[in-house]
This record gives structure tokens, C-alpha cells and sequence, in this order.
């Protein structure tokens, strides 16, 4: 390996190593996912799906697509999945393509109340295809599905798109089914930062209501950095198989796909039910210190691995709390909050997750701790 390259490698090393990682979208992936990840799986071309390729000398990658398909498959109950998305974003963007056509509506959770930027945000590729209009929270951070379906009703989305980057609680996927259906929309449910929670049944599974789920395949599921679709109806099989490749995708990753298809084994471990399940414990843990210490949290708590602190009254905007908690040794993102007063540069909120934690072996006192240290510097 080249020196260079060395000697940056180290330094990531030492900084993971030692750092308290709190950034709700990342999580330690096992040495079995890192090393297929590096695997001779990444010389191979494999345009195409198992059994429909492009190119030859492909039976091996038909084998461990085929394998990541049926665990996917079996790990959330589906009946059909595509594996093959680079990123989270993406598999929206290619389930966008297959369900509607340019200038379209689309209607999702706008970034300020804690939605993401694929789900139609103006300097997106799904805010510049398509119609894009966005629902937000009540005063006290919460879905108001009432308030939903009265702007799906007002501007007939063709996608409705439900789940978010920064929304704490449990999501009401039956609640959005029926806004869906009122409107005649498809439910798009992306699930990315909740999907290794679902898969530990420590949250409520959007499958049985959705359409179409997207996720990626890293955060609390703990896999390589990269995507999935999953969904129930042989009608949509083509168009988003289609949609991937050739529509958005060239040849998929096959040393991405093999490293998916280990950590869904990983995720079918009945461990990793306890591993999920201790992920809210934590979280909650966490939220009882900072409410306890004067810092209050969006919602008063959380149902997932994330916590949104409210800092819209301290003298510390978000970006300044992020900065200084990690030249203190621990990791957090800046993050705005509804209403926010500050500027999308500023933000003032951080958003804090315990996956990665809870990946090391980290229990509510361990994180009670952390909880305790964080309120201390931000109380310099």
C-alpha cells in the first residue's frame, strides 16, 4: 500500500478508535462485511440480474445476488427485492422513475422538520423532475397526520413518501396507507435510518402499508454503505428492476452486494434482536439526562436510535455543539429543528444516534454517562 495512503488509513483508525461515535447515520460494520467489501468480488462487471446478464463469467455473481436477494427477502417477510442500489438516494431516485413521470407531484417531509433531501427538496434531482410539495410537524415536533392528508388532498401527489433523517418517534405507516389510498397515491416508505431496527423488531415494520421500501443498507443495519428496494406486488417488479438498470444504474457493485448479503445474515442472528432492542434503550436513557440537565430533546424523547437536541435557547448553535463536543472526542451532527431560528449553516440542533455505540457493547449507563459528559461541555 502506498505510504501515503498508510498513513491516512492509520489516522482513521485512531480516530475511530478513539472517538465516541454518536452520528445517528453511521454504525460499525463487522470485519466479515468490511472484508468482503475488499473482496476479488470488485473486479467483476455484472450488468444485469442473476441469470440475465450482460457479460460472461458471471455464475458466481448470480450466486451471491441470488443469496442477498432471498435473506433481504426473508430478513423483512417481502416477497421481491432488488440489492443492486448504490446509495439510499439512489434506490429513491429509481423507484421515483419507475412509479412517475417528470413534473409529477411528489409529496414528502420537508428538511426542516426532519425529512430528507432526496423526498423532494428543491436543489434535488427529485425537487427539479418533479412537483415537489412537503408536509412538516405540529409545535410539539410530532406528525400531524390530519394536517397530511388535508396538503395530499389539496395537491394529488402520485408519490407520497413517508419516513425521515431526523423524526425520533415511530412513524404511523398505517396512518400514511390511508392518506395514500385517499388520494389515489403510491406509498413510498423510506426507511433508511430505521431499517436494521425493523429488521430487530424494535420498530414497526412499514411492509404490510408501503408500496415500495427503500433503504440503504449501512446506519442501524449495519452493513456496507449502500441501498436496497423492497416490495410485495409482481406488477412493479420491472419497472423498478428496470428503473435500476439500465434507467439509473450501470453495472451494480458485486463486492457491495456480497457485503449486503452477509450483514442480512448477520441481521437474521436472533442476537441482533437484542442488539436492536438495547439501541432504543440507549437512546432513551440518553434522553432522560439531557432533559433531566436543562437540554430538552424534540418530541420529549424518542422511540428510534435518534435524538434531536433542541439548542434554539442556548447560547451554542449546532454547528458550534458539534464542533466542540468532537474536539472533546465525540461525534455528532449539526441539525436543524423546526422553527429554527438559526440559519441552515448555524442550525440549532444536533442530532445525536447510538447505534454505533451500542455496536461496542454500550448499555444505558455507558450512555448515561456520555449523556452526562455532552451537557457538561455545552454548559461551558
Amino acid at each position: 500500500m502506498n505510504e501515503e495512503i498508510q498513513y491516512i488509513l492509520t489516522k482513521e483508525h485512531g480516530r475511530q478508535n478513539d472517538t465516541v461515535e454518536l452520528i445517528a447515520s453511521e454504525n460499525f460494520a463487522s470485519s466479515a462485511v468490511r472484508e468482503l467489501c475488499g473482496s476479488v468480488f470488485t473486479n467483476k462487471y455484472a450488468e444485469g440480474y442473476p441469470g440475465k446478464r450482460y457479460y460472461n463469467g458471471c455464475e458466481n455473481m448470480d450466486l451471491i445476488e441470488q443469496l442477498a436477494i432471498d435473506k433481504l427477502c426473508e430478513l423483512y417477510g417481502c416477497e421481491f427485492a432488488n440489492v443492486q442500489p448504490h446509495s439510499g438516494v439512489n434506490a429513491n431516485t429509481a423507484v421515483y422513475q419507475a412509479l412517475m413521470k417528470p413534473g409529477n407531484v411528489i409529496m414528502g417531509m420537508d428538511l426542516a422538520s426532519g425529512g430528507h433531501l432526496s423526498h423532494g427538496a428543491p436543489p434535488t434531482l427529485s425537487g427539479k423532475v418533479y412537483n415537489a410539495v412537503t408536509y412538516g410537524v405540529d409545535e410539539n415536533g410530532l406528525l400531524d397526520y390530519n394536517l397530511i392528508e388535508g396538503i395530499a388532498r389539496l395537491n394529488m401527489p402520485k408519490v407520497l413518501v413517508a419516513g425521515a433523517s431526523a423524526y425520533p418517534r415511530q412513524i404511523d405507516w398505517s396512518a400514511f396507507r390511508t392518506i395514500a389510498d385517499s388520494v389515489g397515491a403510491y406509498l413510498v416508505v423510506d426507511m433508511a435510518h430505521y431499517s436494521g431496527l425493523v429488521a430487530g423488531d424494535a420498530y414497526n415494520s412499514p411492509l404490510p402499508y408501503a408500496d415500495v421500501v427503500t433503504s440503504t443498507t449501512h446506519k442501524t443495519l449495519r452493513g456496507p454503505r449502500g441501498g436496497m428496494i423492497l416490495w410485495n406486488n409482481p406488477d412493479y417488479t420491472r419497472k423498478i428492476n428496470s428503473a435500476i438498470f439500465p434507467g439509473t444504474q450501470g453495472g451494480p457493485l458485486m463486492n457491495i452486494v456480497a457485503a449486503k448479503a452477509q450483514c442480512y445474515i448477520e441481521a437474521l442472528e436472533p442476537s441482533f434482536k437484542d442488539y436492536a432492542h438495547q439501541i432504543v434503550k440507549n437512546a432513551q436513557a440518553m434522553c432522560r439526562i439531557f432533559e433531566k440537565q436543562g437540554y430538552p430533546v424534540q418530541t420529549g424523547g424518542t422511540d428510534s436510535h435518534i435524538i434531536l437536541m433542541d439548542l434554539s435557547e442556548s447560547k451554542h448553535s449546532g454547528r458550534q455543539a458539534a464542533d466542540l463536543l468532537e474536539e472533546n472526542g465525540i461525534t455528532v451532527n449539526k441539525n436543524g429543528v423546526p422553527n429554527d431560528p438559526r440559519n441552515f449553516v448555524e442550525t440549532s440542533g444536533i442530532r445525536i444516534g447510538t447505534a454505533a455505540e451500542t455496536t461496542r457493547g454500550l448499555v444505558e449507563k455507558d450512555f448515561e454517562k456520555i449523556a452526562y459528559k455532552i451537557c457538561s461541555l455545552l454548559d461551558q
